[in-house]
């Protein structure tokens, strides 16, 4: 698994990426705000030439705000403009409600555990 770190705030924002049977798995833990907006754009980038593939586990963020939710549906548009999908996983309660909230699990679909992601 490969991490990315923010060197200024460490303990913010960390995201590990690993490949499942061609599906880009992004574990991410911490809270996701302007401050890390980059770092999670950054780890959410998919540069292999094949159409990307992405689950988000977001079983480890405790906070998302705006800043994340525009991450999320930039890659989104991005990703299935290469003919790609962009998944969310395991979503705590106060994360998933703020996805419901502004719609973006109509758009990007949230399951409840990677393995239903990566099936589903």
């Amino acid at each position: 698994m490969t991490h990315i770190e923010n060197a200024d705030r460490p303990a913010r924002l960390s995201a590990g990426h690993r490949m499942v049977e061609g599906v880009r798995v992004v574990t991410l833990r911490g809270e996701i705000d302007h401050d890390v907006k980059d770092q999670l754009s950054e780890a959410l980038r998919c540069e292999d030439g094949a159409p990307p593939r992405i689950v988000a586990d977001l079983g480890g963020v405790t906070f998302m705000d705006s800043s994340g939710i525009n991450v999320f549906v930039s890659t989104h548009q991005q990703v299935s403009g290469a003919g790609g999908w962009v998944r969310i996983a395991g979503a705590q309660e106060a994360v998933l409600r703020v996805l419901q909230l502004v719609g973006v699990d109509a758009v990007i679909p949230c399951h409840p555990t990677i393995e239903q992601a990566l099936t589903n």
